[in-house]
């Protein structure tokens, strides 16, 4: 990530090797980083298996929110691009059995289209 990216809180792809290394103790035995965006300090990790949002809270970061989505829970999906006037992006994913979407805004970059091309890539898939 570009350091005026991280001052304007644009997300930008970051290497899978560093994430998946970061988030080994974690990932299941057969899983694998395919794709991951970095937005300040919270991730959007896609892994061959589940759809990972991070939430680096606090003001050192220390307090961690993993939110584990199966791909196969993932019912559909919006994203809205940023506009002229509207400088963030909106992510909607909505989960079965969940009455209300999971909800994250993003800030205008060129990763939003590679976000939707990931979820597409593996929400998709039967």
């Amino acid at each position: 990530m570009g350091l005026l990216d991280g001052l304007l809180g644009n997300a930008s792809e970051i290497e899978t090797d560093e994430v998946q290394q970061e988030l080994q103790p974690i990932l299941a035995d057969e899983e694998n980083v395919v794709f991951a965006v970095k937005e300040i300090r919270d991730m959007y990790v896609f892994t061959n298996l589940r759809l990972l949002l991070i939430d680096k809270q606090g003001v050192t970061g220390r307090k961690v929110e993993y939110h584990s989505i199966p791909y196969r829970a993932i019912t559909h999906f919006k994203l809205e691009t940023a506009g002229h006037f509207d400088l963030d992006a909106e992510l909607k994913i909505w989960i079965s059995g969940a009455d209300s979407p999971i909800e994250r805004e993003l800030k205008s970059g060129d990763t939003t289209l590679g976000i939707q091309k990931a979820l597409a890539n593996f929400a998709l898939k039967k």
